[in-house]
């Protein structure tokens, strides 16, 4: 593989080079909140999940739940990250009417996990490495509501202490395509280790994203922060934007305020929200209700031992294992579902070391375009990897051509059934018998005694007679023997 070039973005002065640091801010997958024993389940009725805790009522005192930290600490060793076994909540200080404290509960400078990294597969074979700054635990805030109201803004405390953690990159990212696949990676690892489901709708994973400029090699610029993208899609364009924004303003002789900006998805713009906020604006301070968090080694190696197999972990055993192609296997375990998929069609074929790459072809390219085709997910495929598996099996066995393989798949996507027992009551069986064919082959032949004349020649042509001979036969034809037949009839 080789290292990642980035991309430069043209401008009157001359070329630039973009930037780009990012805070990943993913909901833990807990039934509790961070502090509190209050639901975190999605779509409950507005502020019935709420406790005395989370609205901040006198005298209650926040206890930690320890389901939070263990799923941290997944995170931490799933990012290759260092653990500190000891870490300290803060106090991160800012008045806006989402927290009923009037504070966040965050950490700041001992944070639960320390530096890690994320390998990033490009276009083209390129990888790219982005390293992880930190990683720390913090309440997320509540929902607010702008539009139901047409003179006021409703809030919605049900998601108010729900864990969050905050995935803080360096500003190691230098385009668009980059940010989009470390995210999409990231998202991937943390749905691999079930620390966060990854849904973006939902807004159970949302970026910040802070782009700047320089020219290449020179100083760092000024940077600004985009707030609150719940898209892959609108990372990329944001980031696009902002940076030709940026751009246009220097070279214009203006100069960029460090700010904080939105997104506007219908527009393709980023707008001004806010100034940018520094560190010492939050006034931080160790959280007096909390001790520090203390953990052990041992604690974390067990967790470590009970980790799951990660996407990179998995595709070097789906090429090593079965022969697959690099992008074949980055295909399948893109996406924890697809290659749980393929999986459970190994687990099924009679011989999977020497199907695994026709499972493969036929996961990814039968299955998956199937699904794309009509907007379905792996999870609501008509075709199980029971009835899949069978088809495989048909085809290395013999019992079926990969034509017949094509019209079965067709009718199980369509109608269900056993593949086995539809192949017997369908007469999709393959003819292997060689008298059978050959009577096919002579007929083909007779037909065309100035092609079959010129096959010495150009040998290439063998190719039409065999697809002729296919024709003929419905498909049911065995390849191979059509080969030789024909073969040895036309002396080549």
């Amino acid at each position: 593989m080789s290292t990642a070039t980035h991309k430069l973005l043209k401008g009157a002065t001359g070329d630039w080079e973009v930037v780009i640091g990012m805070e990943i801010h993913a909901q833990v997958t807990s039934n509790s909140k961070l502090f509190s024993g209050a639901s975190t389940a999605f779509g409950g009725e507005p502020n019935t999940q709420v406790s005395l805790v989370d609205a901040a009522m006198p005298g209650m005192l926040p206890v930690i739940n320890e389901e939070c930290v263990r799923q941290a600490v997944r995170t931490g060793l799933g990012l290759n990250a260092t653990i500190n076994l000891r870490s300290v909540f803060d106090r991160k200080n800012y008045f806006y009417p989402d927290l009923p404290q009037g504070y966040q509960i965050s950490q700041y400078k001992s944070p639960i996990v320390g530096e890690g990294e994320v390998l990033l597969e490009l276009e083209g074979g390129r990888t790219a490495i982005v390293g992880i700054e930190r990683l720390h635990l913090e309440q997320d805030p509540a929902k607010m509501l702008h539009d139901k109201l047409p003179s006021q803004s409703l809030i919605d405390l049900n998601r108010c202490g729900v864990a969050l953690m905050e995935i803080v990159s360096k500003p190691d990212i230098r385009d668009a395509e980059q940010a989009k696949a470390y995210v999409t990676k990231l998202r991937s690892i943390l749905r691999y280790l079930g620390t966060c489901d990854g849904d973006m709708e939902k807004g159970s994973l949302r970026a910040d994203v802070n782009v700047s400029v320089r020219k290449p090699g020179g100083p760092l610029g000024t940077r600004c922060e985009i707030k609150n993208l719940n898209s892959i899609n609108f990372i990329g364009q944001a980031i696009e934007y902002e940076a030709r924004r940026q751009i246009e303003i220097i070279e214009d002789g203006g100069k960029i305020d460090q700010e904080t900006r939105l997104f506007d998805a219908n527009k393709g713009e980023t707008r001004s929200l806010r100034s940018k906020e520094e560190a010492h604006d939050y006034r931080y301070f160790p959280d007096p209700d909390l001790l520090p968090l203390e953990f052990s080694q041992s604690f974390v190696d067990e967790l470590k031992a009970k980790l799951p197999e990660l996407p990179d972990q998995k595709k070097a055993r789906f090429v090593a294992d079965f022969g697959l192609s690099a992008y074949d296997a980055s295909v399948l375990v893109a996406e924890r579902e697809s290659a749980m998929f393929y999986e459970s069609v190994l687990d099924r074929l009679a011989n999977r070391t020497r199907d695994g790459k026709m499972a493969a072809n036929w996961v990814i390219n039968e299955l998956f375009g199937r699904l794309n085709k009509e907007g379905r997910d792996i999870t609501d495929s008509p075709v199980n990897a029971e009835q899949l598996a069978a088809i495989i099996d048909l085809i290395g066995e013999g019992t079926i051509s990969g034509k017949i393989a094509k019209d079965l798949f067709e009718i199980v996507w369509q109608e269900g059934g056993d593949p086995r027992a539809l192949v017997e009551s369908r007469g999709m069986k393959q003819v292997t018998d060689l008298s059978a064919i050959e009577k096919v082959v002579d007929g083909i032949i007779a037909a065309n005694p100035d092609k079959a004349a010129q096959v010495k020649d150009k040998p290439q042509s063998l190719g039409w007679f065999v697809g002729q001979v296919m024709k003929s036969s419905g498909g049911k034809a065995n390849p191979q023997a059509v080969n030789e037949l024909l073969k040895s009839k036309l002396g080549i």
